[in-house]
């Protein structure tokens, strides 16, 4: 079976190219084109009965929504309430990061239901089954590490995180350096545990071949992780992150090479004047490969609101070039979060991802807001509503005030800027 990247070398164009052309608004030609040279993907499993994403240069910003139980809070149908709270908000994809309870059962639960994209972490479960059998969490082998990924693949994952670019000269390059914060990625941290824990360089980078072979079998989008992403400001654009960065253009080209698509991931923490110099960087040192972004967050004072502080980064860095934005709920930092907190996410995120087409001229963008312009012109309130973001937000707001005059609301109220420059054009 061909990969999506296979056929568009073959001169192909496949039934997922088409839908995403048809939802995107550009010619199947421009899909096919943008996965041939590695700037656009369709993240989809060949195992998987969806129509798949295209994220990519020239195409709308997509966000994902993170879920997933931990030790500590391992509630099976919480997850799936997150998943759907999340499908509802109008996220692109979700990725499940479970790390407790029954993580297989989480994943195909997830899978069976959903009909976004789903992407995973392979090794939180290798982590998380060594905790549960009382042995060592550094204690696995590549066999164990290679096998979930296999795993993964057999049960449907769209795409897979995986921390590839942290090496033995990574790790030593941020040794060297000294951070302020250390490395804040769990999967960076694990294999930069491991390295020093086996004496042995990173598997998923000396046996990078055999994972690019199991991601070709499914059709898996290989989404390079940022080991060594910064998690605060102090942090931000040093050598090591800068450093996996190189490595990772060099490793998504040979992916590419072996007809296996590759997002790379990126920061993280970020003053906002580094985010665009941030942004040219990586397309320019991965070949233009689609750039999936944490954030950036703009600041770490905010806890209970980085989902504020990840937006505002996240709207820069997709004006500036990212094309995958990956959402922060009001809980980051701080616990799990819970539905209300993924629909918060996924609205700000969303604002964010909108806010980047805009500024990039992305196809429809702005006919959104100008048709907003329009309803606000004609007072008409119900049209406003049905074309906000979060619609049911909106209504709930309108309901909570009673105004004497229904056509206007009780901000301004007799004083309505519309009905006075209606007034005074009547005059």
């Amino acid at each position: 079976m061909t990969t999506q990247l296979e056929a568009a070398r073959n001169g192909q164009i496949t039934a997922e190219m088409e839908s995403a052309a048809l939802r995107e608004g550009v010619q199947p030609t421009f899909i096919r084109d943008g996965i041939m040279c590695g700037s656009i993907v369709i993240t989809k499993n060949n195992r998987r009965d969806i129509a798949g994403l295209a994220v990519g240069a020239g195409l709308k910003v997509k966000v994902n929504a993170n879920i997933g139980s931990s030790r500590d809070d391992a509630d099976f149908e919480n997850e799936l309430d997150k998943m759907r709270a999340a499908t509802e908000a109008g996220a692109d994809a979700i990725m499940d990061l479970s790390t407790g309870g029954d993580i297989k059962a989480i994943r195909k639960a997830i899978l069976s239901e959903c009909h976004l994209p789903i992407g995973t972490v392979p090794i939180y479960q290798c982590a998380a089954d060594n905790l549960i059998e009382g042995k060592n969490l550094l204690d696995m082998s590549a066999d164990d590490l290679f096998a979930a990924i296999e795993e993964h693949g057999r049960d449907g994952v769209d795409f897979i995180t995986v921390h590839c670019g942290v090496t033995r000269e990574s790790v030593q390059r941020f040794k060297d350096e000294g951070r302020l914060l250390d490395i804040v990625s769990r999967g960076g941290s694990i294999h930069a545990k491991m390295i020093e824990y086996h004496g042995e360089d990173n598997p998923l980078y000396t046996q990078y071949d055999r994972l690019v072979e199991i991601a070709r079998e499914y059709d898996m989008t290989i989404s390079l992780g940022d080991g060594m992403r910064p998690g605060c400001l102090a942090d931000a654009t040093d050598r090591a992150q800068v450093q996996e960065t190189i490595l990772l253009g060099e490793l998504a080209k040979k992916a590419h090479t072996a007809g296996v698509q590759v997002m790379i991931e990126g920061p993280g923490h970020m003053p906002l004047n580094q985010i665009a110099a941030n942004m040219e960087l990586q397309k320019r040192l991965c070949n233009n490969a689609p750039f999936y972004v944490l954030g950036p967050l703009v600041t770490d004072i905010a806890p209970g609101y980085d989902h504020i502080t990840s937006a505002i980064g996240g709207a820069i860095a997709a004006t500036a070039g990212a094309d995958f934005l990956c959402y922060v709920t009001p809980a980051e930092h701080l616990r799990l979060p819970t539905v209300d907190d993924v629909k918060e996410g996924v609205i700000a995120t969303r604002i964010a991802a909108h806010a980047g087409d805009i500024a990039r001229g992305s196809r429809g963008a702005r006919d959104w807001d100008d048709n907003m312009a329009k309803a606000r012109k004609n007072l008409d309130w119900k049209a406003q509503c049905e074309l906000s973001i979060d619609p049911e937000t909106a209504r709930r707001r309108r309901a909570e005030t009673n105004p004497e005059d229904d056509s206007v609301c009780t901000m301004c109220a007799a004083l309505c800027s519309i009905k006075t420059g209606d007034t005074a054009n009547a005059k």
